[in-house]
Order: structure tokens, then C-alpha cells, then sequence
């Protein structure tokens, strides 16, 4: 791991863990100019635009007592590859280990700006937001905003995410349903990274295959199947609003008269297929259900189904309801 040496700014690596000293940590949105770990050796590197929010990290790091940061535009060597996917796996663990965390909203010259800042709406500062135990908010002239703690209300307002992972950190109380709906609506400059920024809020690693394309998010689903035998990973494409099974016999009818392979799998393509799955409980397992496991390439799983001989549509039911329903 490399961290920048908040006085003088300058970049050192560390080899090995036990090694690595307390450390503050920035989160940001990139825009033009980034100062590169190849960038951070040339005498010209301070006229970037990037490295005003690298220097103000480093002077609010010594404000709070802390000698080391990093910052992942400076920190990663992205000409490797090797470790570019180390850090992107690691990346949840280097925020929660750090002992400050700062988040400059650029966008942002006041805190009632907060509910239109792009940082809110970025794929991987959503684990940014939630792995360290503490959060302050910088506007773009680097003024304090709020922490976390004390913006909670407006947060969870934005996000959807519950005050209580937002306040613990803990994710663990959280379902996977849930938790892909943190996501729904954010964006990230490549498709593949809709599923990278979202191994940390798993707890899986996988490998990084750039040009995958939407496949990276598949990989996802089945790393997380692997560790998690929680059913509300299949409860993807819910409609605003719920009604009863009947309803939906009609619209299937109508997907069978559309081309072959416009039918989904079980698995869904992206985290905005979750949009409306923050308030799905988990229940006991249903009657003659078995957990889901992977077979070569496919899936298999047992579910209790019910027929419907007019339509000629068969439902299978997964152990999950709709809280708050109405």
C-alpha cells in the first residue's frame, strides 16, 4: 500500500500491513486533470487541477493529528494490472481501516447543495460513504460541511440507506436485496464497475476482466451466492407497486409473444433492476425449498411453484415479503 506523506506530499509504499502507520483517507468524484502516481515525481504536478483536493487532504490530515493519506488517484499505479485489482479488492478494507475519512463534494459550496452533489450519485463512493466509521463532508472550497453522524437525517433521505447502517457501518443487518438498491441508481464511468464497486458491500473478491461488459455483475451474483444463502438476491424487477400474483399472469402472456431470449434468468443484469427492493424481508424458508448452489455453468434450486391451467403460467415463490407494505 502507498500513502502520501502529508507534509511534504510525497508518495512512500509500504510492503507489508503491519507496516502500514494510521493513514487518513479522501473520497472524491474524478474530474479533469488527476494527478497520477506518475505525475505525483514531476516538478509541474502542483499546477494539475487535480492536486489542490490532494493537498488539501493532506493539510487536514496534520490538522487531525495524522502524518500519512491516501488518495486513490495517486496512491494505485494503474499501469499495473495486478495491482489495480488488488486495490479495487482491497478497497473496502483501506476505508474502513482509515482513521479519517473526507469526502469533497466539488459540486458543493454549501450544505443544502448536498442533495444535488454527484458524489451522492457515483458507484464507488457508495462504499466509500459506508465503510469508514466516520465521515466529514468538505465543500468545494474545502469548508466542513457535517460528518456523517450529524448529516445522518439528510443522508438517508438521499440515499435510502438506513440510519442504522449509516450510523454502525455494520451491513451484516442489512439483506442482499437491500443493499443492491443502495445501488440502483448510481453510475460509474464503465459498466464492469457497477459490480466492482459493490464486492467490498458483499464481502467477495473476484477478478477484474475489463470488457466483460455486463457479465461482471453476473460474477457478482454468483460470488455472493456463494457466501450468503439469502433469497432476496432473486427478488430483482419488483414493480412500484405490488399487487397480487394474478396481475401478473396477463403480462407474462404477453412476454411470451415477444422474440426468443427476451425471457430474464434468475440472476438479474444490473443493480438498477433492484430499484424498489430496499424494504424486502428475509423469511423462514418455505416448505420444500433448498438453497440455491451452482452447477457448471447453471443454477439449481428447489422452490415451491403453484400452475395456473388457464394461462398455462407456473410461479415460483422465493421466502420473502414486501415490509412497510401498503
Amino acid at each position: 500500500m502507498r500513502l502520501l506523506n502529508a507534509a511534504t506530499i510525497e508518495v512512500q509504499e509500504f510492503l507489508s500491513d503491519h507496516e502500514i502507520p494510521p493513514y487518513a483517507i479522501l473520497s472524491h468524484t474524478w474530474g479533469e486533470q488527476e494527478c497520477t502516481l506518475q505525475d505525483m515525481i514531476k516538478p509541474d504536478v502542483r499546477y494539475k487541477a487535480g492536486y489542490s483536493k490532494i493537498q488539501n487532504c493532506c493539510q487536514q490530515a496534520i490538522k487531525d493529528g495524522l502524518e500519512w493519506a491516501w488518495v486513490d488517484t495517486c496512491c494505485i499505479d494503474k499501469t499495473s494490472t495486478a495491482e489495480l485489482s488488488e486495490a479495487i479488492n482491497s478497497m473496502f478494507r483501506y476505508y474502513r481501516s482509515a482513521k479519517k475519512c473526507y469526502a469533497f463534494l466539488s459540486d458543493a459550496p454549501s450544505r443544502d447543495w448536498l442533495w444535488l452533489s454527484r458524489w451522492f450519485r457515483r458507484g464507488w463512493t457508495l462504499q466509500e460513504l459506508i465503510a469508514p466509521r466516520e465521515v466529514h463532508f468538505y465543500s468545494r472550497n474545502w469548508i466542513l460541511l457535517g460528518s456523517k453522524s450529524e448529516l445522518v437525517d439528510e443522508i438517508h433521505d438521499i440515499t435510502k440507506i438506513s440510519k442504522d447502517v449509516l450510523r454502525t457501518g455494520t451491513l451484516e443487518i442489512a439483506h442482499v436485496a437491500t443493499k443492491m438498491s443502495w445501488a440502483a441508481n448510481r453510475q460509474t464511468s464503465r459498466v464492469e464497475d457497477r459490480a466492482y464497486s459493490l464486492m467490498g458491500i458483499f464481502g467477495v473478491y473476484m477478478p477484474l476482466l475489463y470488457g466483460e461488459g455486463s457479465n461482471a455483475f453476473i460474477r457478482l451474483q454468483q460470488e455472493i451466492l456463494r457466501v450468503s444463502l439469502d433469497p432476496s438476491l432473486f427478488a430483482w424487477g419488483l414493480p412500484n407497486v405490488i399487487e397480487r400474483i394474478q396481475r401478473y399472469d396477463n403480462y407474462i402472456m404477453d412476454m411470451k409473444e415477444r422474440p426468443q431470449g427476451s425471457f430474464e434468468g434468475m440472476l438479474a443484469k444490473s443493480p438498477g433492476q433492484f430499484k424498489v427492493t430496499e424494504h424486502i424481508n428475509v423469511l423462514a424458508n418455505l416448505p420444500h425449498t433448498t438453497n440455491a448452489i451452482f452447477k457448471g455453468n447453471g443454477l439449481s434450486i428447489t422452490l415451491p411453484s403453484c400452475y395456473n391451467t388457464n394461462t398455462g403460467v407456473c410461479w415460483a415463490g422465493i421466502s420473502c415479503s414486501i415490509r412497510n407494505r401498503k
